[in-house]
């Protein structure tokens, strides 16, 4: 990795390109790079992540910044085959096609696709239009995302202020929604810049019909005032539009800058378009109002793969040259300095690395290399041990680094290995790898020797200290606070005993000559303090061979002191074994608790949100109310008015005559008058 010095403990920015560090040996098969932060995807479909964790975008469910990659839990075992990472969120697909989205969720457009304004600081399945389709590939950008699905469909969602998602409109959209205009089509690849998006698109028809293959032409959407769209002017693009000054080339790739555009052909030419204030282009002198092809030093080489950065890119030609160009303030380039290079420039510090893939973050560049092969000279020997192989010494490789060692070189196994064929067994891996593998799990502190001196011990103190107890610095600080009491108990009957010590050097000198300075490291008794009290043994230089001209009173006070000091050893380090259990406990509190909190501020929106939907529900059925009481009160008048009217028919029946009286009425009526 090369660039902005975002993900390392002391963020310096790293102007060639250097090995990832990591306590893990990772068997990276691909990765993906934001603003301020990367993750990675092994062989074994496992997903890892670092840098920046701000709104959970690391998806570890905290936002605690992680300077070496870290394994996402909520992932394992979904065999993860991709992923895009924009500035506050991240994006995965599994094999089994389904999409997964972290990070930032609080903005009005929604990032992560599932249709709420939440923040997720944990990988969560998106649903809605994609539920029962194969999602195959992701692109981010800053502000939307796009996703294309195994049958060539395309689906943004995000941010629409600029036209980005390609749907006719400037609208946001919370969850995925097809592109209608690519509707038919097959979209083979697409890129997100920071406000417009380019698209690879297989198109379904020939009008020739003699091509064996489909053609595929490029379509770009969104922005355009810096002429990123490559349609001769700087009017945005609501919809996709195919780029007709490009209309007689097929494509493979395309990446997207801040305001610039990269076009990979079927034959490995490079096409931009787009700003050019630091040379991203790649041409000198370019305006970058219509596409242009890159030439240079890749004029005569095959290029597979493309990426950009805000405003540089990078070029992977089929021998495995990577060649940069564009800005280079934060050393992404590789060349080892700050400038800018306005054409493509070879970057000779991976002049011999077998390069797989290579992406770009805002300000810096990653790429995965192939091991290293192994030569017949070296599958001769032991890595380890340089021991020839013959009938006893057989061959065995480590399943973390791939060499070749004997079996006593990796005699230690561990199911943490990076090129194991299965997670839940421990393989063969070599002293190194083991060692990396285990890095910073606490393996306890190694227990002095029954015999050691304190002037031995007190001549490697510093190198022990730091070798073997650099882990427990600070409880050995409060090992030797805590101890003082002690000493100030026992000093007057220590006195008295290195009184009759001296005495005795009188009488029976010490064949080095070197008595004061001997008898002085017995007034250090806390110095021969190891972690195993149980093992402790402190002998004092010169003290046997004196005692033997001293009194017996000395002997036996000298011993009552060293078996009071052993039991108070003892005692202390118990007291200090509790100490640190329940420290350890009160960390792992501590940090259930900030889990605890976070998942309270979680569900804390949550339930806003819920608040909310239940507030407009409620106005909803209040207001449904209101209606049904006026339908019932019309009902009811409707009903009294009914009622009258039975009565007045009713009242005028029992009026009206009777049947007889009323057919004489009738028939005289119709009768005529004879005169």
């Amino acid at each position: 990795m090369c660039g902005l010095g975002k993900f390392e403990a002391a963020r310096r920015d790293a102007p060639l390109p250097r090995t990832l560090e990591s306590a893990l040996l990772l068997d990276a098969q691909y990765v993906a790079c934001g603003s301020r932060h990367a993750v990675l995807i092994t062989k074994q479909g496992e997903i890892f992540s670092w840098g920046e964790g701000l709104s959970g975008r690391l998806g570890h469910g905290v936002e605690t910044d992680t300077s070496s990659p870290k394994l996402i839990d909520t992932l394992c075992g979904l065999n993860v085959t991709s992923a895009a990472c924009g500035d506050y969120h991240t994006c995965a697909t599994t094999i089994s096609g389904d999409l997964y989205t972290w990070g930032e969720g609080t903005f009005n457009f929604c990032l992560l696709g599932h249709g709420t304004g939440i923040s997720h600081w944990t990988p969560k399945k998106v649903r809605g239009p994609l539920v029962g389709k194969h999602v195959s590939y992701v692109s981010c950008g800053p502000w939307h995302s796009a996703v294309i699905t195994s049958l060539g469909q395309l689906f943004t969602f995000g941010d629409g202020t600029f036209g980005a998602l390609g749907h006719g409109d400037r609208s946001s959209i919370g969850i995925p929604r097809e592109v209608e205009t690519l509707q038919g089509q097959r979209t083979v690849r697409v890129s997100c810049g920071h406000w417009h998006t380019a698209a690879v698109v297989e198109l379904s028809f020939d009008d020739s019909g003699s091509s064996n293959s489909p053609p595929r032409k490029l379509f770009t959407w969104g922005n355009g005032d810096d002429g990123q769209l490559g349609h001769e002017d700087t009017a945005s693009r609501l919809t996709p539009c195919n780029i007709v000054q490009l209309d007689d080339i097929n494509f493979s790739r395309v990446a997207c800058g801040h305001s610039s555009t990269v076009a990979l052909t079927t034959l490995g030419q490079v096409y931009t378009m787009g700003k050019a204030d630091y040379g991203q282009l790649g041409i000198p002198g370019s305006t970058g109002k219509f596409p242009s092809r890159v030439q240079g030093k890749i004029t005569s080489c095959f290029i597979e793969e493309v990426a950009c950065g805000s405003f540089h890119v990078v070029a992977l030609s089929s021998q495995s040259e990577l060649y940069t160009w564009g800005k280079g303030g934060n050393g992404q380039l590789g060349h080892g300095d700050n400038n800018d290079r306005n054409t493509p420039t070879l970057v000779a510090a991976l002049k011999s690395k077998q390069i797989k893939h290579v992406v770009c973050g805002n300000n810096f560049t990653a790429a995965i290399c192939l091991h290293r092969e192994v030569s017949l000279a070296d599958n001769a020997i032991c890595t380890g041990c340089q021991s020839p192989f013959n009938l006893r010494r057989k061959r065995h490789n480590c399943y973390n680094c791939g060499l070749v060692f004997c079996k006593v070189c990796t005699s230690k196994r561990s199911v943490r290995a990076s090129l194991a064929p299965k997670t839940n067994k421990p393989y063969r891996v070599c002293e190194g790898c083991f060692t990396k593998l285990n890095k910073g799990l606490d393996i306890g502190s190694t227990c002095l020797p029954p015999k050691a001196t304190i002037g031995s011990l007190q001549k490697n103190t510093g190198e022990k200290e730091k070798e073997t107890f650099r882990p427990k610095q600070k409880g050995l600080i409060s090992r030797m606070s805590s101890f003082n009491s002690f000493k100030r108990s026992d000093s007057q009957h220590f006195k008295k005993n290195q009184k009759q010590d001296s005495n005795a050097d009188n009488v029976s000198p010490i064949p080095n000559g070197n008595t004061q300075s001997e008898v002085s490291r017995t007034s250090s008794p806390l110095m021969a303090f190891s972690g195993c009290p149980e093992k402790l043994s402190v002998s004092y230089v010169g003290s046997t061979s004196l005692s033997q001209a001293g009194s017996p009173a000395s002997f036996e006070s000298s011993s009552s002191y060293s078996v009071s000091l052993r039991s108070a050893f003892a005692a202390q380090a118990n007291h200090e074994a509790d100490l640190d259990d329940s420290k350890q406990t009160s960390e792992s509190l501590k940090k259930e608790i900030s889990i605890l909190k976070e998942q309270v501020e979680i569900l804390t929106q949550r339930s806003m949100f819920l608040e909310a939907e239940l507030e407009k529900k409620s106005r909803q059925l209040q207001e449904k109310t209101e209606e049904a009481r006026t339908e019932t009160d019309k009902n009811s008048a409707a009903r009294e008015v009914i009622k009258s009217l039975m009565k007045q028919v009713k009242g005028n029946t029992a009026r009206a005559p009777k049947d007889g009286s009323e057919n004489h009425l009738i028939h005289s009526m119709m009768t005529p008058t004879v005169p």
